[in-house]
């Protein structure tokens, strides 16, 4: 009797369990948006708890169709700065009299943390260029070492938007200079050509946290002209002096600027989410398919956050970017589980932190949970809830494996299909291209509400979400248990364009954009046939210095490659395990 009892319950704690439907239905798909792109999860930023809260229901989706889930339950985490904030403790004091943070004076993100009290030395914009008929110099007979480098905001052409300065006129840029000339900090300010309210920008974060080793500030013009009165001078009347002689100007100034700077970068973790439904053939078991899409977004929006509401504050709730793409991964998870057919094994993966610079993947393909090498696949969804009129689905990397157009168009029930062959792209599956694994990246396209508060969930196409989900299901499951895997070929560079292509050469690497190797510049990836190719480099490389000038991040990286010429030798120190090694690049 005990035995039938203890059988009877079993069977009812069974019937009574989490329950799935294994076909892509529009209940379920609406389930799944309307919940992601809630408000109550606030635009699940990277980091807040809308992100955690949303990261939980996914795992319990992936639990709940009986796979199996990797990491920590399923949670692979990383961390990542997410803002900058004003400590306690910021100085600024002119001669002795002290000024206001926040309101006269505020640090840059990327500013260091340090003390400093020097003399001044104006130096106009801060510019100095010599390239063919491209020539400026602010510097002409001035010692800023050790001194305080006042400059301009902007470049001689400021009505220009498509300015020859621009690669030279930003605040990092301008920095770096200061910091190469061993100025003691710069001090910035904006004259009335580049605005003419006489206010501070906000402290904003660039999503890179690197960071200098000098101070890096910006000042109201009044703060400036009490710094220049020591010379009877004012911003205004230098600026226009500049722009009326169409030329540098440097000028010393005897007076003593001191500060002392506090910026907090916070730093929070976040994860993703990974689960694994293992494969049933013998031979085929130990090959992965990949399927996923990232899960953040935008929390409320506002400066820095990549909203293009740049002066709105409020939920963004990114339905379609992307939590169109997470049901899309869910109801694949659940449709193969159920199906209980797959060959080879599937991992599915909601990524945390893409709109950080996909930092999810990046962690991801650096501590995957098997080799990269036996990965065989990967498919990418974002944005897959806007299916327009015409039908029309665009579809990346098609040309990452020499089948993969053939499989899109045998399937394609009556999509317009726009194929790019490209394998690196703005999302997630550009992480695992880098590794040479073969990608499908599918969408239905931007949209008015990309990245603004109204990517809602009541503006879903839902009915061309579950056909865009059942295309994809088809293609996954041919993927999944052809008898061959794909055969992944190179579809373009592995690097993406500088905009201006201002460089008159390259190494061949692709940089890690997101700056989280604090170090120097780690590499990405390497270009077969490119002279850091040719010398020995190798992924995972951190680049320190460049013909022995420092590199601490992308910005100083592309500073120092502007300034090379084509055919010349250079040495590049770098860090590999963690040991230094001095590599000779012939360009």
């Amino acid at each position: 009797m005990k035995n039938f009892v203890f059988a009877a319950l079993v069977i009812l704690m069974a019937a009574c369990g989490p329950k799935f439907d294994k076909e892509i239905t529009i209940e379920d798909i609406h389930d799944n948006i309307d919940y992601l792109a809630s408000d109550s999860l606030k635009g699940r930023k990277s980091g807040e708890q809308g992100d955690l809260l949303a990261a939980q229901y996914i795992a319990e989706k992936f639990e709940a169709a009986g796979l199996k889930l990797l990491f920590e339950n399923g949670f692979q985490e990383f961390n990542l700065v997410t803002s900058a904030e004003i400590a306690d403790g910021n100085q600024l004091k002119v001669n002795g009299t002290e000024f206001e943070v926040e309101t006269d004076f505020l640090p840059y993100a990327f500013s260091a943390n340090i003390n400093a009290e020097a003399e001044v030395v104006f130096t106009g914009f801060g510019i100095e260029v010599n390239r063919d008929s491209l020539k400026w110099n602010d510097f002409d007979g001035a010692d800023v070492s050790g001194k305080w480098m006042l400059v301009l905001q902007g470049d001689p052409d400021l009505d220009n938007p498509n300015s020859p300065y621009l690669e030279f006129s930003s605040e990092r840029a301008k920095a770096l200079k200061a910091s190469d000339k061993g100025a003691a900090g710069i001090i910035l300010v904006a004259g009335t050509k580049f605005s003419e309210e006489d206010e501070l920008s906000s402290l904003f974060f660039d999503k890179n946290n690197s960071r200098f080793s000098i101070p890096v500030i910006q000042v109201t013009r009044t703060v400036a002209n009490e710094i220049l009165k020591a010379i009877d001078q004012t911003v205004e009347k230098l600026e226009a002096e500049i722009m009326e002689q169409n030329a540098g100007l440097n000028l010393g100034v005897p007076a003593t600027v001191s500060t002392t700077v506090k910026v907090e970068l916070k730093e929070t973790s976040t994860q993703n989410v990974v689960a694994m439904l293992p494969g049933n053939d013998d031979s085929l078991k130990n090959e992965y398919v990949v399927v996923g899409a990232h899960f953040d977004h935008l929390g409320m929006g506002g400066l820095g956050s990549g909203s293009r509401a740049i002066d709105t504050v409020a939920v963004h709730n990114g339905a379609d970017d992307n939590a169109s793409g997470v049901s899309a991964v869910i109801q694949m998870a659940e449709k193969l589980a159920g199906d209980k057919s797959n060959k080879r094994s599937v991992i599915f993966v909601a990524f945390g932190a893409e709109e950080m610079g996909l930092l999810g993947s990046k962690a991801f393909t650096m501590k995957p949970p098997v080799e990269t090498d036996k990965m065989v696949a990967m498919f990418n969804f974002d944005m897959i809830g806007r299916l327009k009129d015409d039908n029309s689905l665009s579809i990346g990397g098609t040309k990452t494996a020499e089948e993969t157009e053939d499989l899109l168009n045998d399937l394609n029930p009556d999509f317009t299909v726009a194929f790019t062959g490209e394998g690196i792209g703005p999302s997630d599956h550009a992480s695992f291209y880098l590794e040479d694994i073969p990608v499908i990246y599918i969408s239905t396209g931007a949209h008015p509400d990309y990245h603004t508060p109204q990517d809602d969930a009541e503006l879903i196409n839902y009915e061309g979400a579950q056909k865009v989900m059942n295309y994809s299901a088809a293609l996954v499951d041919e993927v999944v248990n052809r008898a061959e895997k794909l055969t992944f070929q190179e579809a373009g560079s592995k690097f993406q364009r500088s905009r201006g292509g201002r460089f008159k050469v390259t190494l061949g690497v692709m940089p890690d954009f997101a700056g989280v190797e604090k170090r120097g510049m780690r590499v990405d990836a390497i270009s077969k046939g490119k002279p850091a190719y040719a010398a020995g480099m190798k992924k995972g490389d951190i680049i320190v210095a460049i013909d022995g000038k420092k590199v601490s991040n992308i910005y100083e990286y592309m500073d120092r490659l502007q300034k090379l010429e084509a055919g010349a030798t250079i040495s590049v120190d770098i860090l590999r395990d963690e040991k230094p090694t001095v590599l000779i690049v012939q360009l």
